[in-house]
């Protein structure tokens, strides 16, 4: 079993996260080919993106459904809490971040050029993840994780999205607010992610990642 893909995206972060807090040794190795886009590796998934996660010569495609499989597979050492509703919110936060937070994220990158920058559509960015991000502390269980005392899905759904807006957007973009900062559910939620051993180093690898990718393909997105 194999990971294929690479740290400098938020959903291969999001399965090696998972498979981390469920001590699943995970070997990553990158896209044949070079690139998600080559020939190789579109006959591997014609979805075309990564990651996907090869087992016994079969290819599943989609991080949630790869840390679904991983729970299914090796059941030991849950990365689910314990109870149905907790579990459910734990997939709620997942399910936010992906429907609600990630599609605002990416057009955030046109706009780091300040002679670029549209101020209607950064404007509407910003209410938007204003009202998204009162979504995940509406729905969030007891701290200081996502639902409970222990990382699960949701947190490793949340917190790669949340360093790339860290990294990308909070620093850049006005008046994109970083919920993270100061007080505030989303606030202890952080501090625990960044204390946890494991989420912790997962993010840190994952924000250096970020880092060598706005240092080269994203400065030309930057100077354009």
């Amino acid at each position: 079993m194999k990971l294929i893909g690479a740290m400098a995206s938020p959903y291969v972060t999001r399965v090696v996260m998972f498979a981390r807090i469920k001590g699943i040794d995970l070997p990553l190795v990158d896209a044949p080919g070079g690139s998600p886009r080559s020939e190789e590796y579109l006959a591997l998934t014609p979805i075309g993106k990564i990651p996907s996660l090869e087992v016994d010569g079969r290819i599943m495609a989609e991080s949630a459904v790869i840390c679904e499989y991983l729970e299914d597979a090796h059941p030991e050492n849950s990365g689910f809490p314990t109870n149905a509703i907790d579990r459910a919110t734990s997939r709620m936060i997942s399910r936010i971040t992906d429907i609600y937070i990630a599609p605002e994220v990416g057009p955030m990158f046109r706009m780091l050029n300040p002679a670029n920058r549209d101020d209607a559509v950064i404007e509407t960015a910003a209410a938007n993840f204003a009202k998204y991000f009162g979504f995940l502390e509406h729905f969030m269980g007891d701290g200081p994780f996502c639902v409970g005392a222990k990382a699960t899905l949701g947190d490793c759904a949340l917190a790669p999205h949340m360093m790339l807006m860290k990294k990308v957007v909070f620093p850049n973009i006005e008046p994109i607010e970083d919920p993270t900062a100061g007080g505030g559910r989303l606030a202890d939620w952080w501090q625990a992610i960044e204390a946890d051993p494991v989420c912790g180093e997962t993010v840190g690898e994952y924000g250096l990642a970020v880092d060598s990718f706005m240092q080269g393909m994203g400065q030309r997105i930057i100077n354009k």
